[in-house]
Order: C-alpha cells, then structure tokens, then sequence
C-alpha cells in the first residue's frame, strides 16, 4: 500500500522508492527493472492525482471558483467561500489540492491562493480557444455512466448518445465551442476554395451531427446573408439548440431538426459541414454517401475531426491519449449502437477519413488546415 506519511521529512518520493525496494533497499522483486518500476509507479500515482483532481476541477467549474479567482487577486479560503457562497473547510482542501498539483499559487507568508491570468484561460474563461472546463464535465458524465461502460466492454454492446448522463452534452458543447468560435470562420472557412465568398453571398448550409448547435450558429453569426439547417439525431439535444437560436435571434435563418446523417431531408446545399461527429456514427460510409447526394454539384464538405495520425505509433502523445480515452467511452460506443456500427474511433486518421470519403463517391479531398487537436479536410464531387 502506498501511503503519503514521510518519516523523517523525506520526500514522498524517496518513501515511494523504500516502498518498492523494501525498507532495508534490498530489492524485493528481483526479475524486475528496478528503476523501470520505480518510475512507472510515479507515473501511476500521477494519473492517480490527475485522476481525482479532475473530479475537483469539475466542481470548482461547476461551482464557479475559477471564475470567481480569475483577475481577484490573492484571495484566502474564506474570502472565496464568501465570493462563491460554498463552506470555508471544504473550500481550504478543494485549494490546497488545486496549489499542489499547480493549477493555483499559494502565498504561504500570508495564507492566500492566487489563479494566474494564464491559467484563468484554461479554466475560467469560457470563451478563451484554450477553455477545457468542459472535457472535464463530459469526463465527469463518463464516470457516473461505469456500470454500463463495464456491460458494454464485457459484452461488446454499444452505448447510445442518449444512454449517458446528460452532463456530456453540455461538457462536448462547452469543450468544441471555443475553439470553432477562434477558427471556424476566420480559418478553417477560408481555407477552403471559394466558400468564404459563397457564404457572404448567400448560401444553403447544413451542419450534419450538429449537436447543440454551436457551430450552426457560429456560421450564422459570421455570414448574416446565408441559411443554415442543423441536424441531429438526438432530440433533445435538437430542441435545445432551437431554444438557443430564437434566443440569439438567428431563428429566421437557422433550425434544426432532428434526422440521421444517413436520412435528413435536402438536396441542393452549396455547403454541407461535419464537426467532430463522422467517427461516432455506425455508419460513416453511409453517411457521406447520402450526403454526397444533397450536396450541390459545386459544393462543399468541411469535415472536422480530432487530430490524429494514421496509425497507432505515429498517436502516442497526450493529445491522442484523451482522445482515446473520449473514444473507448463515448465515441466506439456510440457507434456500435447504431445500424452497422462501423466502430470508427476518434483516431481514425487522414488516410482512413479520406478512403471513407472517396468510396462515397467524392473525387478531391484535401487536408484544407489543422490544429493541435483537429483535422479540417475539405472534400468535392
């Protein structure tokens, strides 16, 4: 059993050291790499960390504390209870966790806890590009939904989008609206040929898979002379989206409705968009080869997905290793209940996305931009 109690003042990690080798340093498994062991048990209590601070990081978001540290200053654990309304004892664990693992700064001369500028960014800002407070919702949603992942992986069974805690559509929302809000209109758009023109003219777009809805209506806000349709096979998820329209004030242009990606209604459309959705459907071949057909003959397909390289060993990275994570509990789930439950993957790859499009019958595609964490591929009849 590992256990934080330092005798002697030594450091953690020199107890996690004795633990391994025994209390007298003598090697208790002697067919192992010492030192491989040594380090991989660091990293094991790091994910540990990790792992429950997530679950902390989930609550300061929910319970707005990021935000009431951001641009406050040093602020003692009582100072941000009474910001926040929460208790002051839970408030002083939930920040010492947050300075231990670095997410804070503590004052020690004088009691207080500060949330630097750069990382208020990360964890308060909801409408900064680098804003992650929703994969930890979305993370949060997962844990409450175990027991059926467990029947899942045991019995190869999928799990619908509909089957999870509703915290994952509110957490992918909050995830993927902020970096669509800095790079769909102002880069990815424009990176493909000719469509920025079409869109300030008027064009017909869909945005297949479109969830609740956020980049629908980051589109429609950037090209005011164009239509939009956004669908989705989830009803709840469509009428919220169509709440969140009326309440901007786009509902002349834009609506959703709530068809399969292999069945909307709809022929003609000079722009067709899929945003980080291709992968979770059962049938993605399906899917492109239907709209395929409701694309104009001069159209577009702007397919975003996670960034990825074609093959295992090319993903052995941070980025990738959540985004198997998502994969294993959301996204290869969400497919396998579907018709034909291709079971894409999140890390499907340029190569795989592009023979997928091809046999739909689409003749070009091309990488057409990226970031850190998306693929923009642009494809035409």
């Amino acid at each position: 059993m590992l256990t934080t109690d330092v005798p002697g003042g030594a450091r953690p990690e020199a107890s996690l050291t004795r633990i391994v080798r025994g209390d007298e340093g003598r090697s208790t498994m002697s067919e192992i790499d010492q030192a491989r062991l040594e380090q991989f048990v660091g990293q094991a209590v790091g994910d540990m960390a990790a792992a429950i601070s997530g679950l902390l990081l989930h609550i300061g978001d929910r319970l707005g504390l990021y935000q009431a540290m951001a641009g406050a200053g040093p602020l003692t654990p009582e100072e941000l209870a009474e910001r926040t309304g929460t208790a002051p004892r839970y408030i002083r664990e939930w920040l010492s966790n947050q300075a231990a693992g670095g997410y804070v700064v503590y004052r020690p001369d004088d009691g207080t806890f500060e949330l630097p500028a750069e990382h208020a960014a990360v964890v308060a800002d909801e409408n900064s590009p680098v804003f992650l407070g929703g994969a930890f919702e979305a993370i949060a949603s997962c844990y409450s939904d175990h027991d059926r992942l467990v029947d899942a992986v045991v019995t190869g069974a999928g799990v619908g989008w509909d089957q999870h805690d509703e915290r994952l559509f509110s957490g992918v929302h909050r995830l993927f609206r902020p970096g669509y809000a800095a790079h769909l209109a102002t880069e990815w758009i424009p990176a493909l040929d000719g469509v920025d023109e079409k869109l300030r003219s008027g064009a017909s777009v869909a945005d297949v898979g479109c969830g609740l809805g956020a980049a629908t209506m980051i589109l429609a806000e950037a090209y005011p002379h164009s239509t939009f349709v956004g669908y989705d096979y989830h009803q709840p998820s469509t009428e919220t989206a169509r709440k969140a329209a009326a309440e901007a004030g786009l509902e002349r242009r834009v609506r959703f409705e709530t068809e399969s990606a292999t069945e909307f209604p709809g022929t003609g459309f000079d722009l067709i968009c899929l945003f980080d959705c291709l992968h979770d459907m059962g049938d993605p071949l399906g899917a492109a080869r239907h709209i395929r057909r409701a694309l104009a003959s001069d159209g577009t397909v702007l397919l975003v997905e996670p960034f990825a390289g074609d093959g295992l060993a090319e993903n052995l990275n941070p980025v990738s290793r959540a985004y198997y994570g998502f994969s294993t509990v959301i996204c290869t789930p969400a497919s396998l209940a579907q018709p034909v439950g291709l079971g894409l993957g999140a890390q499907a790859g340029e190569a795989r996305l592009t023979e997928i499009l091809t046999e739909a019958g689409f003749t070009r595609v091309r990488r057409a931009a990226e970031t850190p964490f998306n693929l923009i591929l642009e494809a035409r009849p």
